[in-house]
């Protein structure tokens, strides 16, 4: 392979991530909306796969269960960053408040659905079973199902109680969140750190990584200090490109008559979308302890994390988000962690198991796409 095409092929992610910046930029000035924001969306995902790149080098030095960890946060700040500029828009768009909570309970849905069941259902195709250490998934399941029933409560105070009344328990209830993740953090990476560590291997097949063979990689070569800070420097773009996101995709998804629901699970999957390659590729390599840290980990996070980092920083810029979901967002958040509970109580997973998260989710989206 010649060494132009060679560059391009392990560096296309920034190549299109840096191109796709200016040309957002040009089209946000100009007035095209639909351009900028289509541009400023393949910029994020460009950019987003970059630092599961750099995040997934991170991870393998540091080892698990402080990799997934990484590429988690990495994750969940870009949820944060294009859901705050959303959150933005609600000053001159109040409606769009509701895409932040469809945008919150998607991406949970997305990580738990999409991407597990792809995952799982890729994994299962190249081994019969996989496995991984059952306490992670009883731990995650356990803390799921509590965050849940926490976010339950205002939605429950909404049907008989004022709005002064709604958006104080939605602060009540998003401090008990950032407080529980407080002691989930430290129970992940201190007192029960070998909850969440890979036992063992099925060892079917043997399955060589093909990012593995090039050792040339620029950031496998950098100290962590450069990677963290180049992580840094991404979010900081990203955060350029929410913005012209959030402020153009307002009204272009507007214009095209999308719901709110179907907003959510677009933004969902731009910010899902590096866990996703990492969570493939672990899955090809039989690394399902892997797939299931980035999965739940990361839903765990988008909840406990996210939800209370909107609510402070709505309060900061004057805008009122609450945290009264639908009947359809409770009731699909529910499903899904029952069925997550299902198909990893027993540390083992299969292709049909895959193939059922992903039957869930397309049926969420369909109701998202209409309702």
């Amino acid at each position: 392979m010649d060494e132009p095409k060679h560059i391009f092929k392990e560096y296309w992610d920034i190549f299109v991530g840096f191109s796709a910046l200016p040309l957002a930029i040009i089209f946000h000035l100009q007035g095209l909306s639909v351009f900028a924001t289509l541009f400023a969306a393949i910029g994020i995902g460009a950019l987003a796969v970059t630092i599961s790149e750099i995040a997934e080098i991170l991870a393998e030095r540091f080892g698990e269960p402080f990799g997934s960890l990484i590429l988690t946060f990495s994750a969940v700040l870009v949820e944060i960053l294009i859901l705050f500029m959303v959150v933005l828009e609600a000053k001159t768009h109040p409606e769009v408040v509701e895409t932040v909570k469809n945008g919150i309970i998607a991406t949970v849905i997305v990580d738990l659905n999409a991407l597990l069941g792809i995952a799982v259902f890729v994994g299962g195709l190249s081994f019969k079973e996989q496995v991984h250490n059952e306490d992670t998934s009883a731990s995650y399941t356990t803390i799921l199902f509590v965050a849940a029933a926490m976010l339950l409560v205002p939605t429950t105070i909404s049907i008989h109680s004022d709005q002064d009344s709604l958006f104080n328990a939605s602060l009540i209830i998003a401090t008990l969140l950032a407080i529980y993740y407080f002691f989930i953090f430290r129970f992940q990476t201190d007192t029960h750190v070998h909850f969440f560590k890979f036992k063992k291997r099925s060892r079917v097949k043997k399955y060589r990584r093909e990012d593995e063979e090039d050792e040339d990689y620029y950031f496998d070569k950098k100290s962590n200090m450069f990677n963290i800070g180049f992580l840094v420097f991404l979010l900081v773009l990203i955060g350029m490109l929410s913005e012209i996101f959030a402020n153009d995709g307002v009204n272009v998804f507007k214009s095209f008559g999308l719901t709110a629901g179907f907003v959510g699970i677009l933004i969902a999957f731009v910010t899902v979308a590096p866990e996703l390659f990492t969570a493939i590729r672990a899955a090809k390599n039989d690394e399902m302890q892997r797939v299931v840290n980035i999965a739940m980990g990361a839903s765990t996070v988008s909840i406990l994390l996210t939800v209370p980092s909107l609510i402070f920083l709505s309060l900061l810029v004057g805008v009122d988000l609450t945290l009264d979901f639908t009947p359809l967002q409770v009731g699909a958040l529910i499903l899904t962690i029952l069925l997550v509970w299902k198909t990893t109580e027993d540390g083992e997973t299969n292709y049909l198991e895959g193939l059922s998260h992903l039957m869930l989710f397309l049926s969420y989206a369909v109701i998202a796409i209409f309702y």
